[in-house]
């Protein structure tokens, strides 16, 4: 039975082990994950969202700090005219978080940046060209396009010497959203690199209604395989949602697809930004305990487990301090259903409420995983203590590129000292 590492996946005059790690937001897709999975010839993202209070966390800026002081004259009120993004600081931002990575990567694999066009930030398109504009400034190797059609994200970096140079790559769920940006991109001869196709078993946003489970990655797949072929276009398409072992992956490669792109085991991995006790939770979910829900203010359906402490919690928005979700006239989405929330109680009516992102993002209080996520606890070895073991990213990249037969190989056990001392 063939391995994945019996593929390549070439993007212009490099080939790389076909894995692709994908974007996961908020630090959870660190820069230690990606440089780790840089040396291996594999690609890995980082995150832009959110990207001011992470730099805070990473490098003891003052980002926030100095939004806060700048707009706490809105604090409390229910619309925020003129809270809005500092570019200057939103690119110095970028180009900190991302040129650091950039000069200490090692290998010859590549790291790539997830863009989501949902992100309003007071301004959606000036902020979308900072954020394209800066990523490339700063050195990055890709930047995959997702979270919305982005049928004017091209325009935003065209005049960036490095336009013809970077990768660019679309995330779709559907051949229909593929033709639609296609079109915009043959007018100004760029087509995509690469196709991202998520299916619907993919973690966090989803881009399918709330009757996912009628949809099928592999059916897509071919859709958007057959779309590029008639387009005359030779476009690697990687298959990214639900791909749980390395034989998943042959599987989509076999069919056509050139690569796979996976999230959800990376997630737990030492490397990745989440916190040891959220890492844990996902280890001991089961099937039943995964959902999609309407809890975005986004639009989008999200999958996350039901446990996740924002479904139940009360949180406060933090316009000032993030304001993600603002829009050019300073309504925030969750403001406005958080007070027709009030208001409908009054009456006796309950209504659901979106959750404030910004701020249950950051706090790592959204606990977003792919479908498969109740299978994580038969990856690793469980400890005395009755918590799993983190394995490292190097072993579970090793693992999707060698394994068959749809077998996955568990890290060598690594006792906590505590059990060693007592053995």
């Amino acid at each position: 039975m063939k391995q994945l590492n019996d593929f390549t996946l070439t993007l212009g005059k490099k080939e790389y082990v076909p894995i692709i790690i994908g974007g996961m937001g908020v630090d959870t897709s660190s820069p230690e994950l990606a440089l780790a999975v840089a040396k291996m010839n594999g690609i890995s993202h980082l995150s832009d969202a959110m990207i001011l209070p992470v730099v805070d966390r990473h490098f003891h800026t003052h980002f926030v700090q100095e939004r806060m002081e700048r707009y706490k004259s809105t604090v409390g009120k229910s619309v925020k005219p003129g809270v809005v993004f500092d570019h200057e600081a939103l690119d110095q931002a970028l180009k900190l978080y991302i040129g650091k990575t950039m000069e200490a990567k090692k290998g010859d694999g590549g790291i790539f940046v997830n863009v989501m066009e949902k992100l309003a930030m007071g301004n959606t398109r000036e902020s979308m060209r900072v954020r394209l504009n800066s990523a490339m400034d700063a050195g990055v190797d890709g930047i995959t396009l997702s979270a919305g059609l982005h049928l004017g994200s091209l325009d935003l970096m065209r005049d960036n010497p490095r336009f013809r140079d970077v990768k660019i790559g679309i995330i779709v769920s559907s051949a229909r959203a593929l033709k639609l940006f296609m079109r915009r991109a043959a007018r100004l001869e760029r087509l995509p690199d690469y196709i991202i196709v998520e299916g619907p078993l993919a973690g966090g946003h989803l881009g399918f209604p709330l009757n996912w489970q009628d949809f099928d990655l592999k059916l897509i797949i071919a859709e958007v395989l057959r779309l590029v072929e008639e387009e005359g276009a030779k476009i690697p398409v990687i298959a990214a949602g639900g791909i749980f072992t390395g034989s998943d992956g042959v599987e989509f490669l076999e069919m056509g697809a050139a690569g796979i792109q996976v999230a959800t085991r990376f997630a737990v991995t030492k490397e990745s930004g989440l916190p040891y006790d959220v890492k844990q939770q996902f280890f001991k979910a089961n099937e039943e305990d995964v959902e999609v829900n309407l809890l975005s203010p986004t639009g989008y359906p999200m999958r996350m487990l039901k446990s996740t402490p924002a479904i139940t919690a009360e949180v406060r928005t933090n316009c000032e301090a993030f304001g993600y979700g603002l829009d050019e006239s300073g309504n925030c989405p969750c403001l406005i259903a958080h007070e027709k929330k009030q208001v409908e109680a009054l009456k006796g009516n309950a209504i659901e409420e979106y959750t404030c992102l910004c701020t249950t993002m950051f706090g790592f209080k959204i606990w977003t995983c792919g479908q498969n996520v109740y299978r994580l606890k038969d990856t690793t070895n469980r400890l005395p203590d009755g918590s799993y073991q983190l394995p490292t990213a190097e072993h579970v990249f090793r693992d999707y590129q060698y394994s068959t037969d749809h077998q996955i190989a568990l890290p060598e056990l690594e006792l906590p000292q505590e059990c060693l001392a007592t053995a």
